[in-house]
């Protein structure tokens, strides 16, 4: 069984769902991302999505962008993203780790050794989310071959050609938009919007569901799993705690300001997120 299949069994058989918290790689250095990320494993986290930071990144609202920005500014590159990685794998043999990357990266770096560098260094799942399920197989394929899940998309209000797809091409996981837009902590999803969404991408099989965008607080994560998805993903709301302990201004610009104020906030936040998983 993969990590992500031994992950979903073990939460079924405890009645929860997966709290999945997304964090980009080297915000806002390498370094104090594999302690953000391991503060946020240890808190509970039952998987992790891990962004490589890219100049464009169309599906993410300002939160996630910033994250973005400060690992840039920090001269973050893709080598970098993938020490962190193994650093983390050695770390949590265990924990399943996938990662959302922009098309772009895989393309500059040939999709075949692409897939092959985030296999090797102990990624189990790639989500490209520029690029839908249609345009899918030559990555598919390269992935599969790396022993990667391709993740795929499965817009809020996707057509039935779409959803088969995805159910079709997705392993490990199918994520799941909430609702239309980019990513953010501010807009959120109606229960019966959840529901919805969940019912149409389920209908047509495939891997477990988990909820993305839109999911900040317990109340949405408990709604997710009450409509039916297998966990949920929260980003931006993460990113938005990590810039709170960053310094932004000189003579310091990029670094944690406290990074254990910084943990403790991760870790209640997390923690609080993970205990909404629990089915009543």
């Amino acid at each position: 069984m993969t990590r992500y299949e031994n992950t979903f069994t073990r939460l079924a058989d405890s009645g929860e769902g997966a709290f999945v918290p997304f964090i980009m790689l080297s915000d806002p250095t390498p370094e104090d991302a594999v302690e953000i990320i391991s503060t946020v494993i240890e808190a509970g986290a039952d998987a992790v999505e891990l962004g490589v930071p890219f100049s464009d990144p169309v599906a993410d609202g300002p939160a996630i962008q910033g994250a973005h920005v400060r690992a840039l500014d920090g001269g973050a590159t893709v080598d970098q993203a993938l020490e962190q990685i193994s650093a983390l794998r050695e770390r949590y043999p265990e924990i399943p780790i996938g990662m959302l990357i922009y098309a772009n990266v895989a393309y500059v770096r040939g999709v075949e050794q692409f897939y092959t560098a985030f296999s090797e260094a102990g990624a189990d799942s790639i989500l490209l989310p520029d690029v839908p399920v249609r345009e899918s197989q030559p990555f598919t394929a390269a992935a599969e071959a790396a022993g990667i899940d391709p993740i795929y998309i499965a817009p809020a209000k996707a057509s039935k050609e779409t959803l088969e797809g995805v159910a079709a091409n997705s392993r490990g996981y199918i994520y799941a938009i909430s609702r239309d837009g980019v990513t953010g902590a501010d807009k959120e999803a109606t229960v019966d919007g959840l529901r919805e969404v969940v019912d149409n991408v389920r209908a047509f099989g495939g891997a477990p569901v988990l909820l993305g965008f839109g999911i900040s607080k317990p109340e949405h994560v408990r709604d997710a799993i009450a409509a039916g998805a297998a966990g949920a993903i929260t980003g931006s709301a993460i990113a938005n705690i990590v810039a709170k302990h960053v310094e932004h201004e000189h003579p310091n610009p990029g670094r944690v300001t406290d990074m254990e104020a910084l943990k403790s906030e991760l870790t209640a936040y997390v923690q609080a997120m993970k205990q909404a998983t629990v089915k009543p």
